[in-house]
């Protein structure tokens, strides 16, 4: 009896062993580093983010296992050595490492963008399509973006469509392929031609005329940089935390469409309300309207949704009743709400009001002052406290009670130790008398 159990415990490590694939690292990783490429979660083992973030680790470990890429962790409070070494500045930072070269993982921390991340640092800035079936699988995989070079690799316009690949592979997938190779179902406006295809469709990078004329080299440069910047998102993306910095380097009005999300992904109404809208109706009329009218609105707007409404209200500084549509200058920081409820919004609506934000006489609030700024703050504390209170009052009253408690009595020996010290000198004077 004691051997089956004997057994079956150590049938049970090896499928502990077996399931995870994540290596355990320690100050030896420095001298180790230079021989493999590498994958790790620096981590501590009092960050929540960091227990949260460990299922997704192990389903990455196995997503990249049979790679080149070796996916670690390390604990930063027993290896400072390593955090030090890295430069690690919070938990959990996820950091691709290939000899001298380090890229730190700035997207969601879901399975799908880390591996996706991993993948694209380890192969070439351009990975080179060998023919048009190649082409196809990649247009066939849903919401998938991608820059493809089509065309003679040479010249000044594939020197800086490598040298932006390199710059931006962290984020985003880039291609090239041989003229030829596209003849059967794409009728190339140039060649050599830039395309980026999205939303089931492909569009092209405007070429200026006269382009191969050395002058022009400059135009391009300009050009070719502000066009990819502009079209490195869907039309009509999902807005996380993760992906809000990068939509800020677009310089374009984010139109943000918010709806709530509960834990498995779907929209979230609340029908017993007076003013009840379908949060899935309202988000694909936005979409509708974005779609029906591109050519339009495509210069000024980079289009999106959210499931998080505190991303939403941080920017606004409001609780915003949902659905809502919410605008922002990324410049500016300034933002732009209709005048119209949401339960009135109507695809025509939609259209006035974006036009007055291009026509620049929509109503502008917020901004990027320092007033706005310490006033964001106070609103993110404020929010971040009653949602505290609101999830578990007992524990909110313990962690600020108690700080709040020894502060007073602090502040009560300081205060009053003067006038105990008074009261006890005029008793003791009067005694005398």
């Amino acid at each position: 009896m004691e051997v089956l159990r004997f057994l079956a415990a150590l049938s049970i490590l090896q499928c502990g062993t077996a399931v995870t694939k994540v290596l355990e690292l320690s100050d030896r990783f420095l001298e180790l580093r230079g021989e493999s490429t590498w994958l790790v979660m620096f981590y501590a083992p009092w960050c929540g983010h960091c227990k949260k973030l460990e299922p997704i680790w192990n389903h990455v470990a196995h997503a990249l296992y049979g790679t080149e890429i070796r996916v670690g962790r390390v604990d930063c409070t027993r290896f400072t050595a390593v955090a030090t070494e890295f430069a690690v500045k919070g938990f959990p930072t996820i950091m691709y490492i290939q000899g001298d070269r380090r890229h730190t993982f700035r997207g969601d921390r879901t399975n799908e963008d880390i591996v996706g991340f991993a993948v694209r640092m380890a192969a070439p800035p351009v990975q080179h399509l060998a023919s048009q079936h190649d082409l196809i699988g990649l247009t066939e995989r849903p919401g998938h973006l991608f820059f493809l070079y089509a065309g003679i690799q040479e010249g000044p316009l594939w020197d800086l469509y490598k040298e932006y690949a390199e710059n931006m592979r962290a984020f985003h997938y880039f291609y090239s392929i041989g003229a030829d190779c596209m003849v059967e179902n794409f009728k190339l406006e140039s060649n050599p031609a830039v395309m980026v295809f999205k939303d089931n469709k492909h569009f092209y990078y405007p070429m200026p005329e006269d382009w191969e004329v050395a002058e022009n080299h400059s135009v391009i440069n300009e050009t070719l940089g502000e066009w990819l910047n502009h079209e490195r998102f869907l039309t009509y993306t999902k807005i996380t935390h993760g992906i809000l910095p990068q939509l800020w380097k677009i310089k374009k009005y984010l139109a943000i469409t918010v709806v709530k999300e509960n834990k498995i992904g779907s929209i979230t109404t609340d029908e017993d309300t007076q003013d009840y809208v379908d949060g899935y109706k309202f988000r694909d009329m936005v979409e509708e309207v974005i779609v029906n009218n591109r050519d339009k609105y495509h210069k000024y707007f980079q289009f999106g949704w959210t499931g998080t409404p505190d991303l939403a209200n941080s920017i606004a500084m409001e609780r915003l009743p949902l659905p809502s549509l919410l605008v922002v200058n990324a410049t500016t920081m300034q933002h732009h709400l209709p005048e119209d409820p949401p339960h009135h919004l109507t695809p025509q609506a939609i259209q006035i009001f974006l036009d007055s934000i291009i026509a620049t006489s929509a109503p502008a609030y917020g901004g990027d002052s320092w007033p706005v700024r310490v006033y964001r703050m106070y609103y993110n504390a404020r929010t971040s406290l009653e949602d505290m209170w609101q999830g578990n009052p007992v524990l909110t009253a313990v962690l600020f009670g108690l700080p709040l408690g020894f502060l007073s009595l602090i502040c009560y020996s300081i205060w009053c130790s003067d006038i105990l010290d008074a009261d006890e000198d005029e008793e003791h004077h009067e005694k005398k008398e």
